[in-house]
């Protein structure tokens, strides 16, 4: 903006533009010193400081800056405005655009107020920008949506959907939607947050939760914390709710610009490849080491997947909830690859409940924005137990091999060591050319050879001399028949590679898959990712 004196005369509507003028810095001081240093008591920016952090400098081109409530004296000359609640705008990211917004908590907490359109919120003006210019969504949340006293102004209280999620649901399918948590976050706004593809919270000034401790305290009797019942202990590593936590808001912003760095602009487009200089050809000796000989043995996935796509692209999504599967947006030669990797260091790799939830989430976001998939498995089966099947345990399992036989991207199934039962089915799309390669030390079947003895030959183990030896006996049998070479023979696994050729030969099928990706350009037939 010009920073300039008017003079005297000078130019059109000088008493105009002077008003103009003083609007500007009345909406710039936001809810006045008082509160603003209470926001930074508290560990938290303010939301400008917040969308200047987050934006490329400079690039910040704010909407609605003079929406907020004015207060006129006797000949209704302006004396101040009380800005909106919102602040919202155009910014770049990385040099590419998008539509960015945030509760400004020093204004009445970042409740809503009432205007004949909204700036932010569900159905506001930053949505509609997202949406129609095919833009990526930023939210940066700090408020608790609407408020009780709102009937007291308005006269009488509005029925439940006046102003929905329809556009927020809209843009699943549409554009990239990320949100930060950066302060206690209920009703709408919490809302919002898990209505995205990727969020993150700040360890310590971030909470959100459908209601917070005083509604819980009068509908159930019950006294609680704001952190205790939804911090990120509990929305992130419990729930689910949240996907990652950050140290600091710089921290949760860095996360953004970095899940943001792997998507597409919409879903009309290709994500971004990057130049690279980590040879495509790479091959790690180290590979050969990494799986034990002992099978029950657990190592490092996240290590090994790491030596092979490229250095120091990895970005793990829900990396404290879900643990037995690792989700992760990395690249192989510069093209953005969605990992699924089993952990072996939680369950056995076996999948529970939250396992599954997860990786339906990932699948679904990989395959809305044209984002290959490879899947690094080593997976015994689901988890069993009955706390497993009090969690509902086959049900999500089974919701992740339908989400896998959905899937439009392609896909490559990695074998390294265990693939096992229904949850080894989710690791493989039907849809695509279904390629599976497998490490010598792969192995595979309906169930497990251990598991799988106990159960079948239960009568002929319990009638031997020494039924221990018995079943020992009868294992070593059936496991003569586990080689992977011998399903190889029959091309039921289409390839057994050495685990140095892995990088190398991953490179080249997803540099291949690019031209796929192209003609399946566009929306999926479903909405997006579902929360």
């Amino acid at each position: 903006m010009p920073d300039r004196k008017l003079e005297q005369g000078e130019g059109y509507w000088p008493k105009q533009i002077a008003e103009l003028e003083k609007r500007r810095a009345e909406a710039a001081k936001m809810g006045g010193e008082d509160n603003v240093a209470r926001q930074h008591k508290a560990g938290r920016l303010t939301v400008r400081e917040r969308i200047t952090a987050i934006s490329d400098d400079g690039s910040f081109r704010e909407v609605g800056t003079l929406a907020g409530t004015g207060t006129y004296d006797d000949i209704l000359k302006l004396k101040g405005v009380t800005p909106a609640t919102y602040v919202a705008g155009l910014a770049k990211i990385d040099d590419r655009s998008v539509a960015v917004g945030g509760e400004d908590f020093t204004v009445r907490g970042g409740t809503s107020f009432g205007a004949q359109r909204r700036k932010g919120g569900q159905g506001g003006y930053i949505e509609d920008l997202a949406h129609h210019y095919k833009i990526p969504l930023v939210n940066l949340i700090d408020g608790a949506g609407g408020s009780v006293t709102s009937a007291k102004r308005r006269g009488f209280v509005v029925f439940p959907g006046v102003d929905g999620f329809e556009r927020s649901v809209e843009l699943l399918g549409e554009v990239p939607v990320v949100s930060a948590v950066l302060g206690t976050a209920a009703g709408g706004p919490a809302g919002r947050a898990i209505l995205s593809h990727f969020s993150v919270m700040v360890d310590g000034t971030s909470q959100i939760f459908a209601a917070g401790p005083p509604v819980v305290k009068r509908s159930l009797g019950q006294t609680i914390t704001k952190e205790d019942l939804g911090g990120p202990k509990v929305a992130v590593n419990k729930a689910g709710s949240i996907h990652n936590t950050a140290a600091t808001e710089e921290e949760a912003f860095e996360q953004i610009r970095r899940f943001l760095s792997f998507m597409p602009a919409n879903v009309w487009e290709l994500p971004p490849v990057l130049p690279i200089d980590d040879p495509v050809d790479r091959c790690e000796d180290e590979l050969i080491n990494v799986v034990p000989e002992k099978r029950t043995q657990a190592y490092d996935m996240k290590k090994l997947v790491g030596m092979v796509i490229d250095k120091e692209s990895g970005f793990e999504i829900r990396p404290t909830f879900g643990r037995a599967v690792i989700t992760m947006l990395a690249r192989l030669g510069g093209r953005p690859v969605g990992i699924i990797a089993n952990n072996p260091k939680i369950y056995g790799g076996a999948m529970d409940a939250d396992a599954a939830r997860k990786q339906i989430h990932f699948m679904e976001l990989c395959d809305t924005f044209h984002i290959p998939i490879i899947f690094f498995v080593d997976v015994p089966g689901f988890m069993v137990g009955l706390k497993a099947e009090s969690e509902g345990t086959l049900r999500e399992g089974m919701r992740a091999v339908y989400a896998a036989g959905q899937l439009k991207v392609p896909t490559l199934t990695l074998v390294i060591r265990k693939c096992y039962g229904m949850a080894g089915m989710a690791t493989c799309n039907k849809n695509d050319i279904d390629l599976k390669l497998a490490w010598p030390s792969g192995e595979w079947g309906s169930l497990p050879v251990e598991g799988g003895v106990a159960a079948a030959f239960r009568r002929e183990i319990e009638a031997a001399d020494d039924p221990k030896a018995k079943e020992k006996e009868l294992e070593a049998e059936l496991h003569a028949y586990s080689s992977p070479f011998r399903t190889a023979e029959a091309l039921a696994v289409e390839e057994i590679i050495d685990p140095r050729e892995t990088r190398p030969l991953l490179c080249e099928y997803i540099a291949l898959a690019e031209g796929r990706l192209k003609i399946n350009l566009g929306p999926r037939s479903r909405a997006g990712v579902a929360p």
